[in-house]
């Protein structure tokens, strides 16, 4: 079957993090509605998860098509909750978090790091909200990334409610919906094996790829064709 007539069955929603913003997702965005995907993107307010689900949930709502859920980072325990909406056929999690049923990103970010992991440099807390350290953001987040660019999101970064980092997770769609989930080897912000144990234990399709945490700035065009592969084993 060929990608035209896929398209025509498969919508994506793309949920981004925490400290940025949708507009992340540009160039994939762009690959994949070249292929002739119908891609939607979600703008989380990042300050509950009950709220960014919801944001959620109404933009899997306007989807024409049988929804491919995508989460980066904390989005992924955004999608891990949303995904259980009857639209959506597999969820994709890029350097995501994949909690379970009870789990918060706060429970799963404490587990101690082994030696030689970095930890994310998010700064303490602040009138109920996190932020990632300006400095360290770029080298951070993104080293393999244009400067210029990480600086910028460094310098914009969007805060992230307390509200949305320690809330617990109560549906768990990995359970009931096939799952993909794409390692970040040279991830400074989650750890690359507490990825690799976390896409294990959502019995995740998984595949690795060298780039940082943010794989769909840095590798955009084998991010596009990851989610695509999700498409073609859910139609």
């Amino acid at each position: 079957m060929n990608t035209g007539s896929l398209a025509k069955k498969v919508s994506v929603v793309l949920v981004h993090g925490a400290f940025v913003d949708g507009s992340g997702w540009q160039t994939v965005h762009a690959i994949l509605t070249a292929r002739g995907y119908e891609v939607l993107v979600v703008q989380n307010p990042t300050l509950t998860l009950e709220g960014d689900v919801a944001a959620t949930e109404r933009v899997i709502a306007q989807a024409r098509h049988p929804v491919v859920l995508v989460g980066h980072s904390y989005g992924g325990a955004v999608v891990t909750e949303a995904g259980d909406h009857p639209k959506v056929i597999a969820v994709v999690y890029l350097a995501a978090f994949v909690p379970d049923v009870g789990e918060s990103v706060a429970s799963l970010s404490a587990q101690p790091a082994e030696p030689g992991e970095a930890t994310a440099p998010v700064l303490p807390p602040q009138d109920g909200f996190l932020m990632v350290d300006p400095e360290r953001f770029p080298d951070a987040f993104g080293a393999d990334v244009g400067l210029e660019r990480t600086r910028f999101m460094a310098a914009s970064q969007v805060p992230w409610g307390l509200g949305a980092v320690t809330a617990t997770v109560t549906r768990a769609a990995w359970k009931s919906k096939p799952a993909h989930y794409l390692v970040a080897a040279d991830d400074l912000m989650i750890p690359p094996r507490a990825q690799r144990h976390m896409a294990s234990r959502a019995g995740a399709r998984t595949a690795e790829i060298a780039s940082s945490h943010a794989v769909m700035l840095a590798r955009p065009y084998e991010t596009a064709t990851f989610i695509e592969d999700a498409a073609r084993q859910a139609d």
